[in-house]
C-alpha cells in the first residue's frame, strides 16, 4: 500500500489560485484605501493650516492697521499762529495742555518746562543776536528745538515730541540796534532725541559773515 497522497485535481489548483489572487487583490484593495485616507488627512491638516495661517496673516495686518490708526491718532503737529515776540502753538486734533522745549546745548539756554503752548523770543534772542551780530542787520534762520506736547486721550494722558524750526528774522532799528522777531515753526523730525537736535543745530546755526 502507498503513502503518497493523489495529486490534487485541476480543479482544486485553480480554486487555490483563485483565493490567492482574491488575497492579494483584497489587500491592494487594502492598501490603496489606506493611501486613500493618508492623502485625505494630509489634505485635511494642509487645509486647516492654510486656514490658520490666513487667519493669523488676517489678524497681523488687523493689528497693524490698529497700531498704525492709534499712532496717527496720536501725533501732534503743532501750528503757530502769531508773529513777532511770542507764537501761540496749537493742534487742530488734540488739546495740549502744556509743553516742554528742550534747545541746544551749545546756546547754554535753559529749558522751559511745563509752560503754555506758547514761544517767547524772549527766552533765546540775545544769544541769536549775539551769534549774529556784526554782519548785516537783515538775516533769516531757523532754530532747532524738541517740543514734548503734554495732552489726554479720552481719560489717558499722552505726550508726543518732536523737532521743531522757529523760523526767524532779525532787523535794524534806528536808535535801538537789531532785533529778533518770530515768524513760525515748522515740523522738522519725528527722532527728537538729543543727539539728533545737535546734529541739526550744527548745520543751521548761523554761519559768520565774512
Amino acid at each position: 500500500m502507498s503513502d503518497r497522497s493523489p495529486p490534487p485535481s485541476s480543479d482544486t489548483v485553480t480554486a487555490a489560485v483563485d483565493r490567492a489572487e482574491a488575497a492579494a487583490t483584497r489587500r491592494r484593495w487594502v492598501t490603496l484605501a489606506e493611501l486613500v485616507g493618508v492623502a485625505g488627512l494630509v489634505i485635511a491638516a494642509l487645509g486647516l493650516w492654510m486656514n490658520w495661517s490666513e487667519r493669523r496673516a488676517d489678524d497681523a495686518i488687523k493689528q497693524a492697521e490698529r497700531v498704525s490708526e492709534v499712532k496717527v491718532r496720536t501725533l501732534v503737529k503743532l501750528k503757530a499762529s502769531g508773529s513777532g515776540k511770542a507764537l501761540t502753538l496749537a493742534d487742530a486734533g488734540h488739546d495740549v495742555q502744556s509743553i516742554d522745549i528742550a534747545f541746544p546745548k551749545p546756546l547754554a539756554i535753559a529749558a522751559q518746562t511745563d509752560i503754555e503752548p506758547k514761544i517767547d523770543a524772549g527766552w533765546f534772542d540775545d544769544a541769536l543776536l549775539k551769534m549774529t551780530d556784526g554782519g548785516p542787520d537783515d538775516r533769516t534762520g531757523r532754530l532747532p528745538v524738541i517740543i514734548t506736547a503734554h495732552y489726554w486721550d479720552a481719560d489717558v494722558a499722552r505726550q508726543d515730541k518732536a523737532i521743531y524750526d522757529i523760523t526767524w528774522e532779525t532787523k535794524g532799528r534806528v536808535l535801538q540796534g537789531r532785533e529778533l522777531k518770530l515768524t513760525g515753526i515748522k515740523l522738522r523730525d519725528r527722532a527728537a532725541t538729543p543727539a539728533r537736535l545737535e546734529a541739526v543745530w550744527a548745520r543751521e546755526k548761523p554761519k559768520p559773515i565774512k
